[in-house]
């Protein structure tokens, strides 16, 4: 009893020197599973470090709608089976309102498959990754913030042909990544009417590329387009000009130029195109680079800028966008309901736009190039 008058004592006391009470509101949880540990350990952390920048300036800002943010993140391997685990494990036990950056087309389609999304009823944006499979037939669950492979492939064909350049060889990932890719390539080439050259394959987690290398070399392509992973990239890209390789060579987007250089040397890698999805992160070109590289410097200097943390930098300002339009104490329903109604949303000169009956928010396609000095140029 004594000590139930003392805290009555204290509250009076707070009460009459103007403190205010009120309910705290509870955080407001976003989920995020990816490859932290095996072959693509670094696009996780490219991948978290984006959403996880756009967050910090959002709660020392007060978060949304009074309600701080939450980034509850998972580790998946890039292994299909971990993806479909850990998304369960998460949306159990963090209820978030939302998933974001997710990596992977077979990773994303086994949760479409199992149902994963569709039972929690709960929105994924900005998968990293171009798959056609994602995209059509229609999906309400997820949306795409970058264009598609198909988009990215058809921009380098094109690229190519400009130049009467038309024995063009492929080099993918044997699985729903690769194969996506692949086809937009030879969707490309056949609108042209133009046969793939040549096909050489590696199985996914691995690094053998030596079959793949043989194959192209022999077949004397004037151009090779990639469809794989940094580690392999850089690998096929060493071994291929060791080789005597000397075809122009190409890749899309979901390979980080620092990456490649590290693995396959700046003599291997200059001169490699790779179609980007996003604005050049690089230097100060757009209002959303220009706020991205700021927070950089502010929350990890110790970071070097890249198109993937960039990418869901972008990512989690959409998404904010979504919550923000939910409301107080948003819930899934109303998130991903909220997340439709964006349509041309400016992050920072970067437009994306989503409808009830679309979710691919951006056709966006440019070419880069690795420099001789190792600088990616636009």
């Amino acid at each position: 009893m004594v000590k139930v008058e003392v805290v009555m004592r204290r509250l009076m006391c707070c009460a009459l020197a103007g403190v205010a009470f009120a309910a705290v509101a509870a955080d407001i949880v976003i989920g995020q599973v990816v490859p932290m540990t095996g072959a693509l350990a670094e696009y996780g952390k490219d991948l978290t470090l984006g959403v996880n920048l756009y967050v910090r300036h959002l709660n020392e800002r007060g978060g949304i709608n009074g309600q701080k943010i939450r980034v509850a993140m998972r580790d998946d391997g890039y292994k299909v089976d971990e993806t479909l685990k850990q998304t369960r494990d998460l949306i159990a036990k963090d209820n978030p309102v939302a998933l974001i950056g997710f990596v992977g087309t077979g990773n994303v389609a086994a949760l479409l498959k199992e149902n994963v999304l569709a039972d929690a009823n709960i929105a994924l944006i900005a998968p990293y990754t171009g798959g056609e499979a994602l995209r059509v037939p229609f999906n309400p669950y997820i949306f795409h913030i970058r264009a598609g492979y198909a988009d990215e492939c058809e921009k380098m064909v094109a690229h190519l042909n400009s130049f009467a350049i038309d024995r063009i060889a492929v080099f993918y990932q044997d699985d729903a990544f690769g194969l996506a890719g692949l086809k937009g390539v030879e969707d490309a080439l056949a609108k042209r009417k133009i046969k793939l050259l040549v096909k050489g394959t590696y199985e996914k987690n691995s690094d053998a590329v030596s079959k793949g290398v043989d194959d192209i070399v022999r077949a004397d392509a004037q151009a090779v387009i990639m469809i794989s992973v940094n580690n392999t990239t850089g690998r096929f890209m060493k071994d291929y000009r060791d080789k005597g390789g000397r075809a122009q060579l190409y890749n899309i987007s979901v390979v980080n130029p620092a990456a490649l250089i590290k693995i396959a040397g700046i003599e291997n890698a200059k001169g490699t195109g790779i179609s980007q999805v996003m604005p050049f992160p690089f230097a100060r070109t757009t209002r959303a680079a220009a706020e991205y590289l700021d927070l950089m410097k502010k929350y990890a200097p110790q970071e070097k800028p890249s198109y993937a943390s960039f990418e869901t930098f972008i990512a989690a300002k959409v998404l904010a966008e979504g919550i923000r339009r939910a409301g107080t104490n948003p819930t899934r329903d109303r998130v991903l309901r909220s997340l439709e109604t964006i349509n041309k949303y400016d992050v920072g000169d970067y437009v994306v736009g989503f409808s009830p009956t679309n979710r691919v928010g951006s056709q966006f396609v440019d070419i880069s190039v690795i420099g001789k000095d190792g600088r990616l140029l636009h």
